[in-house]
């Protein structure tokens, strides 16, 4: 069996995070990483204490991806790991974002503010504002 590579490491690890997700429409995970080391994880779900969408429904089941995303009553991975590394006390400047998903337009705003430097993503998303964030603000998103 072959070692696995930094980002196929990486990469597995945000996977395995997106399976504690409780979103009925798409299952995502992520961990920040800096220096080889990982900083904070996160997958989609509803805030704690109250009932996620696999025990409640779906707010959005008939909207579109990568539309209306203030009527989902989830969190987004990207915000949790952010949320997590705040609650925490840890330092996320300056490091690299795996996720099994592109980050749509509101993550993409916080992780510009957070100081993401690179992003790396298994599976695309249709949301085009958030890739022109992205590339504004002169982060690197490339696909896994």
């Amino acid at each position: 069996m072959a070692r696995p590579s930094w980002n196929e490491y990486f990469m597995t690890i945000a996977e395995l995070v997106s399976k504690r997700s409780t979103c009925l429409r798409r299952q995502v995970g992520c961990i920040l990483v800096k220096d080889k080391r990982i900083l904070s994880t996160g997958y989609n779900g509803a805030p704690s204490g109250i009932p996620h969408c696999e025990e409640v429904g779906c707010l959005r089941e008939d909207i579109p991806p990568g539309e209306r995303h203030e009527l989902c009553r989830g969190l987004h991975a990207e915000q949790n790991a952010i949320i997590q590394a705040a609650t925490f006390g840890v330092n996320i400047t300056g490091s690299t974002l795996y996720s099994t998903h592109q980050p749509c337009s509101v993550c993409a705003k916080m992780l510009v503010n957070a100081g993401i430097k690179k992003i790396i993503i298994k599976e695309g998303y249709p949301d085009k504002l958030a890739k022109e964030i992205l590339h504004s603000a002169n982060i690197e998103a490339v696909k896994f």
